[in-house]
């Protein structure tokens, strides 16, 4: 939508009963569950998520789009026996859901049976909810909404250096997360994400570069202000100005949060049970064994109050607890829901849908003491690409960062790639900094690993 378009809107983006719209999805799940056992189903699950909220971008203090949203997505899956059926709508009128317990029922009498389909059991149901205070509307407005983005646009283009601006963005959204299944278990998590953004670039004679910065929180109070936002950004892409190439070698790497938690990521998706079951990782047999050092302690902490992955049950009704992902270095867990652990013919670990908050315990080291110690190496910021073989362990990916020598920054560096294995990388984990980045459901600092392989200009 254009700024031309743009019919401002006072009303608050974010206004929803939520009491309200909680009862009518526990009615309509009970109603549906109801109608697909009559049709003879031995068991039913029904997941509904409702979202509301705006999105603006502005850029050279102009609007470029206001987009308001309210989206509806239902899900109903429903076994016979064994035979599985799966529809899905986001027409939520009673005669648009009629029709999706049609199809579903009709689908399952279709399917082959799977010995390893159904619900959870019953007894791992979450039964006592807990309030993580992850509902925090903001009262949002398209006026507050592109004040905010304008000013954190300002505060990065006056900053030296800068020679244009890509926009700033800002969105508020709220939703509710509602789940019941013919156990009998019927709860929603309603929540709120708000988040700011800004996006500059700088230019010298090599060049234009490109960088950001940006923040996010369940409650908009503890957002970075949009001054703070703007100048950051800023002086992230002016420090990436004069680099120099770099020649391929084998040196140690530091990587920033917000590159180390994909990692973390990368850890998930190899002992998430699919992968397992499927034999499709390279993490496969290393359960109770020595995967980090000794000092690495993963924790999943799922009832951290405004945590970006809270939850108290997952997303078939199990109960999330606190646990230990990693213990000592060693992995403790494979991340089940209920059809991967009967796959493995283990219990399910309350992970149906991923994890919750995943917590690296930090070594007393200040990111500027990595450095020192890393002496001579590359501090890796941005990565590109998908070179990473999950199967193999295989690790390769584009990236850039700042080259350092004697303990210091010397200048920045692009267009080389990264490359080791996974298994490697965690087992050479040299030190976690206290860095933390609070901006992702992966919170962990720094890493900073022994040694990779660094491709340059003459790689």
């Amino acid at each position: 939508m254009t700024n031309g378009q743009i019919k401002v809107q006072s009303r608050a983006a974010d206004e929803l009963n939520v009491a309200e719209e909680v009862s009518k999805l526990e009615e309509v799940g009970e109603r549906l569950i109801k109608q697909a056992l009559a049709k003879g189903a031995s068991q039913v699950e029904v997941g509904v998520s409702k979202d509301l909220g705006l999105s603006v971008q502005v850029r050279n203090q102009q609007v470029e789009t206001l987009e308001y949203n309210r989206d509806n997505s239902f899900g109903l899956t429903v076994y016979f026996g064994q035979k599985k059926g799966i529809a899905t709508t986001s027409d939520l009128t009673p005669e648009g859901l009629d029709l999706a317990v049609d199809a579903a029922c009709n689908i399952a009498k279709y399917t082959q049976p799977d010995p390893c389909s159904g619900l959870a059991d019953k007894s791992l149901m979450a039964s006592q909810s807990i309030d993580l205070k992850l509902d925090i509307p903001m009262g949002i407005t398209a006026e507050k909404a592109q004040a905010l983005a304008k000013e954190c646009e300002l505060a990065g283009t006056s900053e030296e250096k800068v020679s244009q601006s890509e926009g700033a963005s800002f969105s508020s959204h709220r939703n509710i997360r509602f789940y019941a299944n013919s156990h009998g278990f019927s709860a929603a998590i309603p929540s709120t994400r708000h988040s700011l953004s800004c996006v500059l670039i700088a230019e010298d004679e090599q060049g234009m570069q490109r960088d950001y910065w940006y923040s996010v929180a369940r409650d908009a109070s503890l957002l970075e202000s949009a001054e703070s936002i703007g100048k950051k950004a800023a002086t992230r892409v002016a420090a990436r100005l004069g680099g120099k190439k770099l020649s391929t070698q084998k040196a140690p790497v530091l990587m920033i949060p917000e590159v180390a938690r994909g990692l973390v990521g990368n850890l998930c998706s190899a002992i998430q049970g699919s992968s397992i079951y499927r034999k499709s990782s390279f993490l496969i047999d290393s359960l109770n064994q020595q995967v980090f050092p000794k000092f690495v302690q993963i924790q999943e902490k799922p009832h951290i109050v405004g945590g970006l992955a809270s939850a108290w049950f997952d997303n078939e009704g199990v109960a999330t607890k606190e646990q230990f992902i990693v213990e000592n270095g060693d992995l403790q867990t494979f991340l089940l829901g209920s059809y991967s652990a009967r796959r493995l013919n283990m219990q399910p670990t309350g992970h149906a849908g991923g994890v919750h908050n995943l917590h690296l315990a930090t070594m007393d080291i200040e990111f500027n003491e990595m450095i020192k110690k890393m002496d001579k190496g590359l501090i890796v910021t941005d990565v590109m690409g998908h070179g990473i073989n999950l199967v193999t362990g295989d690790y390769s990916r584009g990236a850039s960062g700042f080259w350092v020598e004697n303990g210091e920054i010397q200048h920045f560096v692009q267009e080389i790639t990264i490359a080791s294995n996974l298994k490697t990388m965690f087992r050479d984990l040299v030190a976690i900094g206290n860095d933390i980045d609070y901006r992702s459901s992966h919170l962990t600092g720094s890493w900073l690993l022994a040694e990779m392989t660094i491709a340059g200009q003459n790689g």
